[in-house]
C-alpha cells in the first residue's frame, strides 16, 4: 500500500468513493454528490492537503483538510475528512492517512485539526479518540438525512506545539 498526494486525474475515483459515502451512509449529512470536475477543482485547490491510499485493489481511501471556518481568526484551524473503501477498513490505512494529514497540517503552520462526526458513526468517534482527538462539542439533532435527525460530534486535536 502506498500513500501519495492526490492529483486532478484522480478526481473520478475520489468522487466515486466520496459519493458512495454520501449515498450509502449517515457519516455525512450532505446528499449532494461530487461531480468529477468539482472534485478535480477541490484536489487542485488543496495541494499539500489531499492524499490517497492505494492498494492492490486500487483506491483504498482518502484524507483531506481545509479551512474550519472562514475568516482570519480561524486560519490556524482546519477540518478534515477521511474516507475508506469498505474492504480497506480495519487494516491501519486510516491511521496512515491521518498520520500524513496531521503532519501536513502542522507543516503548513496549522495548530488544530477538527473532526465533525455524525453521531451515527460511532466507529469514527472511537477512531478519533484513539488518535488523541478529544470531544469538544455535541450538537444534538442538527443534521437531517434519510428521514432522521442526527447529532454532530465535534472533536479536536493539536497538531502543532506552537
Amino acid at each position: 500500500m502506498i500513500i501519495r498526494a492526490a492529483v486532478e486525474t484522480d478526481a473520478a475515483q475520489v468522487a466515486e468513493l466520496w459519493n458512495g459515502m454520501i449515498r450509502d451512509t449517515l457519516a455525512t449529512f450532505t446528499t449532494e454528490e461530487w461531480s468529477e470536475a468539482a472534485m478535480a477543482a477541490r484536489i487542485a485547490q488543496r495541494q499539500g492537503a489531499f492524499w490517497l491510499a492505494e492498494d492492490a485493489q486500487g483506491l483504498a481511501g482518502v484524507v483531506t483538510f481545509g479551512p474550519f471556518r472562514p475568516g482570519p481568526g480561524y486560519a490556524m484551524t482546519v477540518e478534515h475528512s477521511v474516507i475508506l473503501r469498505a474492504s480497506a477498513q480495519g487494516r491501519g490505512i486510516a491511521d496512515r492517512l491521518m498520520d500524513r494529514a496531521e503532519a501536513g497540517a502542522a507543516a503548513l503552520g496549522h495548530r488544530v485539526m477538527v473532526a465533525a462526526i455524525s453521531g451515527a458513526n460511532p466507529r469514527a468517534i472511537a477512531f478519533h479518540a484513539r488518535r488523541g482527538f478529544r470531544q469538544t462539542g455535541h450538537m444534538p439533532q442538527v443534521g437531517f438525512k434519510a428521514g432522521q435527525w442526527l447529532d454532530l460530534i465535534l472533536m479536536q486535536k493539536s497538531v502543532s506545539a506552537s
